[in-house]
């Protein structure tokens, strides 16, 4: 990461071009701008791009040159600074191809101005990121990378019932419906009604390794935990190393930082040893008690690296497969692999338990673990 002297003088750099492009800029407007951005992230792109709209452009007329000049100086990789930090703010952007910024102060609300401008191509260096495993990142990577992960979006799956609803469409007819509105009409027959099977949210328990063979992808794995119990309250969240914790409340904070914080003084055996056997087995000792899991998505995220006896293992994982609807297996170890041929022994005896195995090494494949999820059952 630039050091802040680094990142004062690159910001002084912007409002020096600013000024060179015609724009009214003094150095108060310098220094109210960098004091401004202080206060927000200064690798988020869009942070420092209003920072500077707000503090530096005064007329309507300046916004034009003022979007210009942000692109060529925070996109073109020609124009001297930190190239270090203008990376990191590239790969901030969560937009896909590009960054689009409508012009706010003309038009209507909500109504796209002819002078949007994009603020140049982003998609190549958030694609380098998402491709690059965790166990390969570097620090202040990884804190881009979860700062991506904090935008994704897990759809829970869904389960049909056996409670009906109207429906404007359907292969049943609503029998009930049409002999009411027919005796409303004095027995004349009058338009179709259709009903079809209500759609209700299904049980999503994931099940996380942290352990220390898992420490490279562990904290990566819990800020997906993260966005999905955000998404949806029907989602249940483990902790295992050598013993099951349940973490579900502490993953409830509107920070992601303070959630990580709270899930990890809940978990007392952090990169400790491996016993998956003896958790999954507290985990449906559990479920038989409360029904936790029933009917439900189990993810379970773990290297199979299992330090416990193996019919311990596999008892737990045939118990589990009686509860679950599908159990989803996430190792990082599998990698791009299209072909996966299990190698550690806890992975061997699960296998036949398992319905589906997926990676989770790097942010790419947790997306399509993601759109995944919201389609299974």
């Amino acid at each position: 990461m630039s050091s802040p002297d680094e990142i004062e003088e690159l910001f002084v750099a912007f409002g020096n071009a600013l000024r060179d492009a015609g724009l009214p800029i003094g150095t108060d407007d310098v220094l109210t701008f960098c004091a401004g951005v202080a206060e927000l992230d200064v690798t988020d792109i869009m942070d420092v791009y209003w920072a500077g709209r707000c503090t530096l452009v005064r007329r309507r007329e300046h916004v034009p040159i003022y979007n210009e000049v942000f692109q060529r100086f925070f996109f073109d990789n020609g124009v001297s600074g930190s190239p270090e930090l203008k990376k990191m703010m590239k790969a901030s952007s969560n937009a896909g191809a590009t960054i689009e910024i409508p012009n706010t102060e003309e038009g209507l609300p909500g109504e796209i101005s002819p002078d949007e401008v994009k603020l140049g191509y982003v998609a190549s260096t958030s694609e380098i990121y998402r491709s690059k495993a965790f166990a390969d990142c570097t620090d202040a990577e990884l804190r881009q990378l979860r700062r991506l992960m904090s935008h994704m979006r897990v759809t829970p799956p869904k389960r049909r019932t056996h409670r009906m609803t109207r429906s404007p469409k359907s292969s049943m007819l609503d029998m009930r419906r049409m002999v009411r509105e027919s005796m409303r009409a004095l027995g004349e027959p009058r338009e179709l009604s259709f009903r079809t099977r209500k759609e209700k949210l299904r049980p999503l328990v994931l099940i996380l390794d942290v352990s220390g063979s898992m420490a490279d992808y562990s904290r990566n794995m819990l800020q997906f935990a993260y966005s999905a119990r955000r998404a949806n309250a029907k989602v249940d969240v483990f902790c295992f190393g050598t013993r099951l914790t349940r973490i579900t409340r502490s993953l409830d904070r509107r920070s992601p930082d303070e959630a990580m914080r709270k899930a990890g003084e809940s978990v007392l055996d952090w990169d400790g040893g491996t016993r998956i056997g003896d958790s999954l087995k507290a985990f449906t000792r559990e479920a038989r008690k409360s029904r936790l899991g029933r009917g439900a998505i189990v993810v379970i995220c773990s290297d199979g690296l299992d330090r416990g006896e193996p019919q311990q293992l596999s008892e737990a994982m045939e118990a589990l497969s009686r509860i679950a609807h599908r159990v989803i297996w996430v190792n990082p170890h599998r990698g791009d692999a299209v072909v996966y041929v299990p190698a550690s022994l806890g992975m061997i005896v699960a296998d036949p338990y398992i319905d589906e195995v997926h990676s989770g090494h790097n942010l790419a494949s947790l997306e399509r673990l993601a759109n995944r999820l919201a389609k299974v059952g």
